[in-house]
């Protein structure tokens, strides 16, 4: 079976890599010929770990071709699918439609034989309805049912672990009112048979909405934990060890309790703000996802005032060091990032920034975003290392997990950073990494974990080893 992908987008390409792995004939359409060109030489103007190395093995095995021509591929293909960009409008915070419909009227015109259009780009509630209804009004000889069929199969593909996602996924999600369409996307997803993967079929209302529904609610369980993070911080209570009490609780689980300076990416902004106004046009609240929103826009601007607040409002002449930009790790999407709203704020308020991040550093070359986050923070300084970036620092600040900030020599960050006769540099963790006994050469400062507590939970450590060490000699 082959099948169409339009869009060479992040969803696009992981979409088309992983069934071209599978063995079926895929075909990846996209309007912008210089992005084509690069991906026929095997060049991905994305990061996402293991994705070139798929894409470079789909080309090779001639499975996985690109093109800018959609007539040249459809007349072939049973599945044509989806997964163009559907932002935020500026205007009134609805998912931008335009290019999707704009899709969806090529296709029309090139259908030639039954076809099943697959939407995978995130859309609201009657979107696949609204699809039909523009191919009967393109082409008004096509029959829905019997020369295509429309269904909603929203993806959920975490950045930094995609190709897994996909390859092994919690599950499978298709809405289609049609048992034609319903055989042919079985037999599309039958390499996942073998994995046990449960495949929900559904109307496709509902398949819509559970995306949005799943990211919203990952979104609420993200700004639950930060909150509670604040509540720890004001109780003496431990924000790691109440993470670890709740999600074991099954009916919970330990996922997205993570705390941090506040959720960002393509996906939970995005469909936040996509799910509150569809509740509000429906007529229905959406108060909670309404408080989601406004709680994490004003995260981000505290984290912000947190790192002024700790350099006593003595701002003149000082340096952070920010470690970290992209909004989580094993990616290089820096849409609606926290480091975006932060770093803003402190060179609003005159502070000197340094930044390093994995990616995006003095050596990165191929990245998209690159010139543009540049041009934005042009009066920053990049690092080629952390080290380079904590170089005269007073404040090093970790906002994006990375596994190179894990295990950083702390001496040699001490030995670079901005020396006080009064005061230690301030280190700010706002993801938890170090422990407060690792810490002591620097001002440390970390979220929802009370200081007191932390030394309580050490000094009982040492006298545990102090016991056994004493059991050992009997």
């Amino acid at each position: 079976m082959d099948i169409t992908i339009v869009g060479a987008g992040y969803v696009g390409l992981v979409t088309g890599a992983c069934f071209a792995d599978f063995g079926f004939k895929v075909f990846c359409v996209d309007k912008n010929s210089t992005k084509v060109n690069m991906l026929k030489k095997g060049i991905i103007p994305i990061y996402e770990p293991n994705l070139d190395h798929l894409i470079k093995k789909g080309i090779k095995a001639e499975s996985l071709v690109f093109g800018t021509d959609l007539s040249e591929f459809i007349k072939n293909s049973s599945v044509v699918i989806i997964a163009v960009g559907t932002p935020v409008s500026l205007n009134d915070g609805h998912a931008d439609l335009s290019y999707v419909y704009g899709a969806v009227k090529e296709i029309a015109k090139k259908i030639t034989r039954y076809t099943v259009i697959v939407t995978k780009s995130t859309v609201p509630v009657g979107t696949s309805r609204k699809i039909a209804e523009i191919i009967k009004e393109v082409k008004h000889n096509l029959i829905e049912g019997e020369h295509f069929s429309v269904a909603s199969n929203p993806e959920f593909l975490r950045e930094g672990s995609a190709i897994n996602d996909f390859m092994r996924p919690d599950r499978i999600v298709i809405g289609t009112n049609n048992e034609k369409a319903k055989i042919v996307l079985q037999h599309l997803y039958r390499p996942l048979f073998l994995k046990k993967t449960p495949i929900i079929f559904t109307n496709i209302e509902t398949a819509e909405l559970i995306k949005y529904a799943s990211n919203s609610f990952l979104a609420l369980k993200i700004s639950f934990i930060n909150q509670m993070a604040d509540l720890c911080e004001k109780t003496g209570c431990d924000v790691q060890e109440l993470a670890q009490g709740m999600g074991l609780d099954k009916r919970i689980g330990s996922k997205f309790l993570n705390v941090g300076p506040g959720y960002g990416g393509s996906c939970f902004p995005k469909d936040t703000l996509a799910l509150s106004q569809s509740a509000h046009q429906a007529g229905v609240s959406c108060s909670l996802v309404d408080a989601v929103i406004d709680y994490n826009s004003q995260r981000k601007i505290e984290m912000a005032q947190r790192i002024i607040r700790v350099l006593n409002g003595n701002i003149v002449n000082k340096t952070v060091a920010i470690l970290g930009i992209t909004f989580k790790p094993n990616t290089d999407d820096l849409r609606d990032a926290p480091s975006l709203t932060i770093i803003s704020e402190l060179l609003k308020h005159g502070i000197n920034v340094r930044i390093f991040d994995p990616l995006y550093n003095a050596n990165s070359k191929s990245l998209g975003l690159e010139n543009s986050i540049h041009e934005r923070f042009s009066e920053v300084v990049w690092g080629k290392s952390p080290y380079d970036a904590a170089k005269k620092a007073d404040c090093l600040v970790i906002l994006t997990e990375w596994n190179e900030f894990r295990a950083l020599n702390l001496k040699k960050i001490l030995s670079l950073m901005k020396k006080s006769h009064r005061k230690k540099p301030i280190f700010m963790d706002f993801r938890n990494i170090y422990k407060l006994h690792e810490m002591n050469d620097f001002d440390y400062h970390s979220l929802g974990r009370c200081v007191e507590r932390e030394r309580d939970l050490e000094q009982q450590e040492e006298h545990h080893k102090k016991d056994d060490f004493r059991i050992s000699e009997f």
